[in-house]
């Protein structure tokens, strides 16, 4: 299905468009750069952070808080999949956002339109669409579906088995894999797969922006119960992983890190809680 190659929204009474990702568009090319991923386990708090400054960074959803700690030289990406996080932590934008280069899914940016519209007019330039290829592109909506945010009823919410993906070049799908089929993208112009983690989307950001390394931070999963690094107990917002780990997420990674690294590319988690779950990912 073609995708449109943008999408419009009304900002005060201005029509603002914000593009779709291409990965052919000349600024995404990373050129072959290491990459860092952020995420935002627990463990993130004891990074050295000194050594990873400077070098290309990509951030996920609260993790951009770091950059009032750190001067991060070289951010190359913010990525947000799941409008959920735009209600559970709506000061994380307003306070650490300054025009990043952003990508988010339709829904993320029609949330952000509603409870940031000034963020939306004055950094859409810097903005990027990015869409889930196992869910349908949904038409634009109206302010009232932003209390429905969690509703499954959705349209946007009634996913295709991954298995209709199988036979595309863009994606690697294993159809054999209980309890249902995994996969990832080699190419986001044409979607994401997801894993149930907006640091999976990430990954798959870098590799076709033509990263040379991914370096995983913060991937720590089996501390889930615990809050965010930007967080405390009284505000951390719900967590799902622990439903997902095994059947999902684990597997999910391990085929991304298989198949990457057939491309030449490595992938490598640094979280020290995490490293023994993957059979696929380098560790550090």
């Amino acid at each position: 299905m073609k995708r449109p190659p943008a999408a419009t929204f009304n900002i005060d009474n201005r029509s603002i468009s914000i593009l779709a990702f291409d990965a052919n568009e000349a600024e995404q090319n990373l050129h072959r750069q290491r990459v860092n991923i952020i995420a935002s386990g627990p463990s993130i708090a004891d990074l050295t952070f000194a050594e990873l400054v400077d070098t290309a960074t990509i951030f996920v959803n609260g993790s951009i808080s770091l950059t009032a700690q750190h001067n991060f030289t070289h951010i190359v990406g913010y990525v947000i999949s799941d409008a959920r996080f735009v209600k559970h932590q709506p000061n994380i934008l307003n306070n650490y956002y300054t025009g990043q280069p952003l990508y988010a899914t339709l829904a993320v940016l029609e949330a952000l339109a509603i409870t940031h519209p000034s963020l939306i007019k004055k950094y859409h330039s810097a903005m990027r669409i990015i869409y889930p290829a196992g869910r349908p592109w949904a038409v634009k909506t109206n302010k009232s579906w932003f209390s429905k945010l969690l509703s499954k009823s959705l349209s946007r919410n009634r996913k295709i088995s991954l298995s209709m993906l199988a036979n595309q070049p863009n994606f690697v799908i294993n159809t054999q894999h209980q309890p249902a089929p995994i996969g990832l993208s080699l190419n986001v112009t044409h979607g994401f797969i997801e894993a149930g983690t907006v640091a999976y989307v990430a990954a798959q950001l870098a590799f076709s922006r033509h990263a040379s390394e991914i370096h995983l931070y913060g991937i720590d999963l089996l501390n889930n119960d615990q809050p965010r690094f930007y967080e405390n107990k009284d505000n951390s917002a719900p967590c799902k992983l622990d439903k997902a780990i095994t059947d999902r997420i684990v597997p999910s990674f391990d085929l991304l890190g298989q198949t990457y690294n057939d491309h030449d590319v490595s992938v490598v988690n640094h979280s020290p809680v995490s490293k023994d779950l993957f059979n696929n990912l380098e560790t550090n």
